[in-house]
């Protein structure tokens, strides 16, 4: 049974910061690529930022040089360091798995994606 659980969400004032987490259980970790997500209220879900198995990053537009990406693959664990919150940061954060379907060390798998169930993020004063 694969599970994506998030973690670290809360209540921050501007200029504040969060470190969430994502730790992945019935997925072969290291073969996936991890991203963050966010969908505010009324609004559609937005990429945040994505970590490749190789460790390549990108970020949306609004986060760059305030949040950072990391995997830590022998804890099948994925973090988002977020810095310099704003109010348009307020949102619930989910945690993506994805595979393509190809070749991994020799088998085949079948395109994946999982969700995580989300955390809330508030920054407000």
């Amino acid at each position: 049974q694969v599970q994506l659980v998030e973690s670290g969400g809360g209540l921050v004032q501007p200029g504040g910061s969060l470190r969430l987490s994502c730790a992945a259980s019935g997925i072969i970790f290291n073969f996936n690529a991890m991203a963050w997500y966010r969908q505010a209220p009324g609004k559609e879900r937005e990429l945040v930022a994505r970590i490749t198995r190789g460790g390549g990053t990108n970020y949306a537009d609004s986060v760059k040089g305030r949040f950072t990406i990391a995997r830590d693959n022998a804890k099948n664990t994925m973090y988002l360091q977020m810095n310099s919150l704003k109010p348009e940061d307020t949102a619930v954060y989910y945690c993506n798995a994805d595979l393509p379907s190809g070749y991994y060390s020799g088998s085949y798998y079948t395109s994946s994606s999982y969700w995580g169930q989300g955390t809330q993020v508030t920054v407000s004063s």
